[in-house]
């Protein structure tokens, strides 16, 4: 298991119950770290699945900071307040958390994306609607170093 690399983006449907069937060219490596995940948001706008054993490291990195620390106080409220632990069922979907399908508007059609190490799911006009309102410019690529 070396380094997640989750790249790319790939349309996908959220059925009336909530479940999204994880995009195949995602779906193997998933599989790598394990069939269980937390899915949550920080924002409110998207979901994001997290294999749980990154979302352990996260914690894991979180727990360092004193319990004063206004960051994580407002992380952990919206990350706990949106998430919510899921499983991997037999045909490769997963449950997205009602309060944050309501938040995000996942139903019906959305894009699944790859963040390195964890999974976006946006509705889709949402996203198109961030690409053209947040244009990427020279200056995000001299801020990255690319």
């Amino acid at each position: 298991m070396g380094n997640m690399k989750l790249r790319g983006n790939c349309p996908a449907k959220v059925d009336e119950k909530g479940r999204l069937k994880i995009p195949s060219v995602f779906l193997d490596e998933l599989k790598e770290y394990g069939n269980q995940f937390y899915i949550t948001s920080t924002t409110g706008e998207t979901a994001r699945i997290y294999p749980m054993k990154v979302w352990s490291e996260i914690e894991d990195r979180l727990a360092q900071l004193p319990s004063t620390h206004v960051a994580k106080q407002k992380f952990l409220l919206r990350t706990s307040y949106f998430g919510q632990q899921a499983e991997l069922d037999g045909q490769g979907r997963v449950l997205l958390p009602a309060v944050l399908r309501d938040a995000a508007q996942t139903m019906g059609e959305v894009d699944v994306f790859g963040a390195l190490n964890y999974l976006e799911v946006m509705n889709h006009t949402r996203m198109l609607d961030k690409l053209k309102n947040e244009p990427y410019t020279t200056a995000d690529d001299t801020a990255l170093g690319i």
